[in-house]
């Protein structure tokens, strides 16, 4: 165990656990949030739990099942659903077939569950203990995800092992959970494991929420057959490019390969492309419900990633809030935690909210009133998405929903702009002064928007 408040390392823990959460569940409510998602809580030899060893018990360190069958009912006494990580590509060492491989290399029933070397199969060699971590470290005698030795990959073709995973799935759907977010999807061989995923999870809960982790563009993976959203990262992407232009901390983002690559200065034109591309490649009943976020435990934190400056991070809190989708908060992110890539990401959260600085308090308060406003907006929840104008580093966005309708206006640049909006377009549009940041000001009938540096405000009926 380390302190609280020590920076996270990969292999040591904190301490907190399911019934923290239930016990805090009114800063939630709060805050907004209808729905929690939570990383791997099955049990597990490591922090991250994407190495399980058992999917039908909840890790003793969290508490174990009386711990979430209280968080689960708290969470939906308060209108809180509850979506569960779901690794089902890989185990970990101690998953316990595994652990008979290891013991009777080919000779172990459960030879077939695993991808194992053929000299691991005809008995002239066991299964290698290497470097927890290191794929360097020599043969292993199996196949494991991303060579990482610690990851022992299942043949989800075999049927009982295909058979073990749904199983757990329906059992944990008829526990009461919301939904599930799938890791690593992508790398299950099987083509027909998804759709079988989906009808019998969806048998137990017609309204089970089931969410991908892709991160690049894949609308084939959405035609209702496998998931109702992935994890919109291309949108993370775009945002936080157009937002922290030049001004992206590239000492932060360069572990992270993802964004290395792929988060890049975008002014408001090219912002304009993608965010156009982003809201018509799938249809609008998965647009609807896309996974929209600004970072998770894979990305470094938003903060960090725009140099550490709060006011960029509530820009791109607008543009995630007002956007089609279920935009998803990192916990944190609303205090204005900072992180690098992970495990900096992943540090605590503060044992008290009394314990946050006042920055970081403005911050969530200003988070909360968003919230409530894409809650009382229809506009900003459900309906349409267009370019209305953009001018060097500043956009409008017009949402429509019905008759209703709202302007999302975004300066992401370090000088006052004028931005042409089109005739009247702001005309009988009211500027929600709870959640501007910075300068905004509307002309010339509602047909053009004034704009200081580094501003944000939001126009509805």
């Amino acid at each position: 165990m380390e302190p609280w408040t020590a920076p996270p390392t990969v292999h040591g823990f904190k301490g907190g656990d399911l019934l923290g959460i239930a016990e805090r569940i009114d800063e939630l409510v709060d805050l907004g949030v209808t729905a929690l998602y939570l990383n791997p809580i099955f049990t597990a030899a490591s922090n991250h739990r994407y190495n399980t060893s058992d999917l039908m018990t909840v890790d003793p360190l969290l508490g174990g099942e009386s711990a979430f069958r209280e968080l689960l009912d708290v969470a939906h006494g308060n209108g809180i659903r509850v979506v569960l990580d779901g690794v089902l590509n890989h185990a970990g060492r101690g998953f316990w077939p595994f652990q008979h491989v290891i013991e009777a290399g080919g000779q172990s029933p459960y030879r077939d569950w695993f991808y194992l070397d053929d000299d691991v199969l005809q008995g002239r060699r066991g299964v290698q203990h290497q470097d927890y971590l290191c794929p360097e470290s020599g043969p292993r005698g199996y196949r494991s995800w991303w060579d990482v030795p610690a990851l022992p990959k299942l043949r989800i073709e075999h049927h009982p092992v295909r058979e073990y995973l749904l199983t757990a799935v329906e059992h944990w759907t008829r526990f009461g959970i919301d939904g599930w977010r799938l890791d690593v999807p992508e790398d299950i061989e099987d083509p027909t494991f998804w759709p079988e995923f989906r009808q019998r999870v969806r048998a137990i809960n017609p309204e089970a929420y089931l969410l991908g982790e892709i991160w690049h563009e894949a609308p084939d993976w959405l035609t209702g057959d496998r998931f109702d959203a992935l994890m919109n990262y291309p949108l993370t992407m775009a945002i936080l490019g157009f937002v922290g232009g030049h001004r992206i901390a590239r000492d932060v983002i360069v572990g992270q390969s993802n964004y290395r690559d792929g988060l890049v200065d975008l002014d408001a034109a090219a912002f304009s492309e993608q965010l156009t591309r982003n809201m018509t490649l799938n249809g609008p009943e998965v647009t609807a419900v896309q996974f929209n976020l600004l970072g998770s435990h894979d990305s470094p934190r938003a903060r960090s990633v725009l140099g550490e400056e709060l006011d960029l991070v509530r820009l791109a809190t607008t543009l995630q809030l007002a956007l089609p989708g279920t935009p998803s908060i990192y916990y944190g992110d609303e205090i204005g935690m900072s992180g690098g890539t992970d495990p900096d990401c992943r540090r605590s959260y503060p044992a008290h909210l009394e314990d946050v600085d006042a920055a970081g308090l403005a911050h969530r308060d200003f988070v909360r009133s968003m919230i409530r406003a894409r809650r009382t907006e229809a506009a900003l929840r459900l309906g349409t998405v267009r370019v209305a104008g953009t001018n060097g580093r500043a956009i409008a966005i017009e949402r429509r929903s019905g008759d209703r309708r709202a302007l999302i206006l975004v300066n992401a640049g370090d000088e006052p702009v004028g931005l042409d909006l089109g005739d009247g377009a702001a005309d009988g549009l009211r500027n929600l002064g709870e959640v501007s940041t910075g300068s905004v000001a509307v002309e010339d009938g509602g047909s053009r928007a004034q704009m200081g540096a580094r501003s944000a405000a939001l126009l509805v009926e």
